[in-house]
C-alpha cells in the first residue's frame, strides 16, 4: 500500500512539474491565447501560481514564480513521501 501512495506522489508532482514547465516555455512562444493546448495548460498551471505570484513580485520583466512554485511543489511531495514512509514504518 505504501508503495503505491508513494508512486502516486510521485506521479502527481511529475505532472504538476510537467505543466508549469510547458506553461514557462510557452510563455515564450507566440501562440494563440485562445488555442486549445495553450488554454488548457494555463487553467491548470494559473491556479498553481497565481499564490505564488501574489507572494514574489516579477523582477522586472523576469516572472520567477514558476522557478519558486517548482521547488515548493518538490519539496512537498518530499514531505508528503517522508509522512508516507513514517506511517507505514518503513
Amino acid at each position: 500500500m505504501a508503495f503505491i501512495l508513494l508512486q502516486t506522489v510521485d506521479l502527481v508532482v511529475g505532472a504538476i512539474w510537467i505543466v508549469v514547465l510547458v506553461y514557462s516555455v510557452m510563455s515564450f512562444i507566440p501562440m494563440d491565447p485562445l488555442h486549445p493546448v495553450r488554454r488548457t495548460v494555463t487553467e491548470i498551471a494559473e491556479p498553481i501560481l497565481r499564490p505564488f505570484r501574489n507572494l514574489i513580485p516579477p523582477l522586472g520583466m523576469i516572472d520567477v514564480s514558476p522557478i519558486v512554485a517548482l521547488i515548493v511543489i518538490r519539496l512537498l511531495g518530499e514531505l508528503v513521501k517522508l509522512m508516507i514512509r513514517s506511517a507505514f514504518q518503513l
